[in-house]
Order: C-alpha cells, then structure tokens, then sequence
C-alpha cells in the first residue's frame, strides 16, 4: 500500500490518538496537533519524519489557517483531513456560564468550521481529497444535560452536509462520523459539568452528571475498532456521508430518527396547506428550491 498523508486534530487521546498511532504503525505520515507539544514526545521519538506536530487550540480560530497552512507545505500533499478535536460540555442549559456556552461553540463547531474552510483551497488545488469530521449519535438525537453539545454537533452536521454538496465537483469527498459511546477518555476527562442549580436536582438533565460520575457501567464501543473504520472508509467511492459506529447509536439514532419522521409525515397537509394556490403553468415550472433540480414528494404530488 502506498503511504498516504493526513492531517488530524487532537491526536493527544481519544480517537485522534488511536487513529494517529494506527495511521503510522501501517507507514502512513500524520500532521497532528495538540495543545500541549510535551505529549506528543513518544511517538515522536518513535516514528520522527513521519509525524509532524504543532500547537493548536480550535477555540483560537485567528491561528488555525496558518497551522494548516503549514502542515500541507511540510508534508507537500495531505489526501485526509480529519477534524478530531472537540470536547463535551454537559449539564441544564441554564446552568452553564456564558465563557463555557461560548468556549464550547467555538471549539466543536466554529473551530471545526474553520478549519475546514482551511484546508479546502489546499485540497481544490491538489485535485481533491477527502474529509472527515467526527460528530456524534448526539449530532442526529438529543439528550437533556446535552444542549450545548448537541447544538454544536447538529450544527456542524448541518455545514458538513451542505459543504459535502459544494465540493463534490472538485474531487473532494466528505464524510460524518457518528460514533456512540466508546472506551476512551471522554466521560471521565474531556467532558466538563457546569455549576448546579439546585432547581435542576429533579431534572431529566442530572442524567449526564450521573453518567460521567459512574465508572461501573463503561460505554460499548470498541474505539479501535471504530478508528479501523474510519480509516477504512477513505477507500470508499463515493464518499460515505454518515458512518454510523455502535450498537448504541444505531439504536438511539433509528428510535429518534423514525419518530421525527413519523411527526412529519403527520404533519404534511397542514405543511402544503400554507403555500399559494398554483398557478396555471406552475405545474411545469422547476421548484423554486430542490437541491440537485430533485422535487420533493409534497412537490411532485
């Protein structure tokens, strides 16, 4: 297999750690960052030329285009990026502080963001190339004790969707992941707690405290084997949109899913009922929006 070249944040644990450690023990080279260089100091000893490293916090959104910047003129072509950095914040939504609500958004989402807008002219200017943004079962259902987390993870679900559509032409494919709970370290040290209320103890929302508090019951996932995956999937054509990773998130994605889709379709006459009354001709007018020139079924009936 011919070496390949990628870029991945946070590969100081958790799933950027894995994949970085399984990309390199195959003869791939990574360009990862961390917030803290020091940790990297072992697989650096190891693995030299083929690991390059820098300094990067997403929440410091000034600095990520000259990291990327420079990671793709060291390693000179970089087939995958990987947007792996990001972290949970979890608790009532009135109970988080307004520096943790804005320090969540800017590290998942608009660091996410930005750092996809980054590597997109470098990826168009080598012919393409694929990427991978890790989002969550919490990116397609909702938990209480989550609504920071799940705002940043449907958000950029969202962006990720639309941006997939925008650079299809160019050769660039992009891919979610959407991994249930796994063994790594995100329950008991990447997830933070906000302050309690007291007027929250009796609240749906103590679920997460209690979650992160509890070491008997481990989550199901098998992070190895879910980063052999990803891996896998950028010899895929096409791209894959979503990857679904757990027996957890498959069960809780298909359960919310289905009853969203089962409420809509409950709701499609008093949709249509809002629109004016056709017109003669607009029969075979196109849809004023349908991505892809498809007409929905509401439109085609």
């Amino acid at each position: 297999m011919t070496p390949r070249n990628w870029f991945i944040t946070g590969v100081s644990s958790g799933f950027g750690r894995i994949m970085a450690e399984q990309l390199l023990a195959r003869g791939d080279r990574v360009a990862g960052t961390v917030r803290n260089l020091s940790v990297m100091d072992e697989l650096k000893a190891k693995y030299r030329s083929q690991l390059w490293c820098a300094k990067l916090d997403l929440s410091e959104t000034a600095a990520i285009r000259g990291v990327v910047d420079r990671a793709f003129a060291a390693l000179g072509h970089i087939e995958m990026v990987v947007s792996n950095a990001g972290y949970g914040l979890m608790g009532a939504a009135e109970e988080m502080t307004d520096e943790q609500v804005r320090h969540q958004i800017d590290t998942n989402l608009v660091g996410s963001i930005q750092l996809i807008r980054a590597a997109l002219p470098h990826l168009r200017a080598q012919g393409g190339g694929r990427i991978l943004q890790l989002s969550s079962m919490g990116g397609q259902a909702a938990f209480p004790g989550g609504s920071l987390y799940h705002a940043t993870k449907w958000g950029i679900e969202g962006f990720l969707d639309a941006v997939a559509q925008e650079v299809e032409g160019f050769g660039i494919g992009c891919t979610l992941i959407e991994p249930g709970g796994a063994r790594t370290d995100f329950r008991h040290r990447s997830a933070q707690l906000a302050p309690t209320l007291d007027a929250y103890d009796a609240s749906p929302s103590r679920m997460v405290n209690r979650i992160i508090a509890d070491d008997s019951h481990p989550s199901p996932g098998d992070p190895a084997k879910m980063v052999a995956i990803m891996i896998a999937s950028i010899d895929e054509t096409p791209a894959p949109r979503r990857i679904a990773l757990g027996s957890d998130a498959y069960h809780v994605m298909y359960a919310q899913l289905s009853a969203r889709l089962a409420a809509l379709e409950q709701q499609r006459e008093l949709a249509c009922s809002t629109d004016f009354p056709p017109e003669e001709g607009d029969e075979n007018a196109p849809p004023w929006f349908a991505p892809n020139g498809v007409r929905s079924n509401a439109e085609s009936q």
